[in-house]
């Protein structure tokens, strides 16, 4: 299978797409777009050639330190606020479970974020997990839960930087 990513468009046919969370459903179907002309997210389509076997959308985002484990709170500066991106939401296609899409959305999503990194700071990747599977499969490329939220997980833009380098073979 051969996947390709573009932007979120008019041409995307979005009627059809299922990934059995429907507030995933919903929001891509009817509002996705809305979310991208209001500079809310910028929605990104995965390719093949039966449409769209996933999503996923980005946005900046804030962390308050407060929120931060302990143990990386410690070693950071005093500020109020830290830069972050947000995978606001991520799904696959119930037709291309167990295909690895998953691990293609973030991994695409993950290099989109440190590429605009290298011009506007982000110290973290943030992800809102919609339930247990979506916690244990962001959990299993490293993100770490927030202590008070553990629907919220992070990984640090570092930490990602220096998996997509191994990944890569460099």
């Amino acid at each position: 299978m051969t996947i390709r990513f573009e932007s979120l468009s008019k041409k995307h046919d979005r009627s059809t797409f299922v990934c059995g969370v429907p507030a995933l459903d919903d929001w891509f179907r009817a509002r996705a777009s809305q979310d991208e002309r209001r500079n809310i997210a910028r929605v990104f389509v995965a390719l093949d050639d039966q449409g769209i076997p996933g999503f996923y959308s980005l946005s900046m985002f804030t962390l308050s330190l407060e929120d931060l484990p302990r143990e990386i709170e410690g070693k950071l500066p005093r500020y109020k606020a830290l830069p972050a991106a947000l995978i606001g939401r991520l799904a696959r296609h119930v037709r291309a479970r167990g295909q690895g899409v998953g691990d293609l959305l973030l991994a695409d999503a993950v290099t989109r974020v440190l590429g605009a990194a290298q011009s506007v700071a982000a110290f973290a990747i943030v992800v809102d997990a919609k339930d247990d599977a979506a916690i244990a499969f962001y959990r299993s490329f490293g993100f770490i839960q927030f202590p008070s939220t553990p629907n919220r997980l992070f990984l640090l833009a570092s930490t990602a930087a220096a998996g997509l380098k191994a990944a890569r073979g460099r």
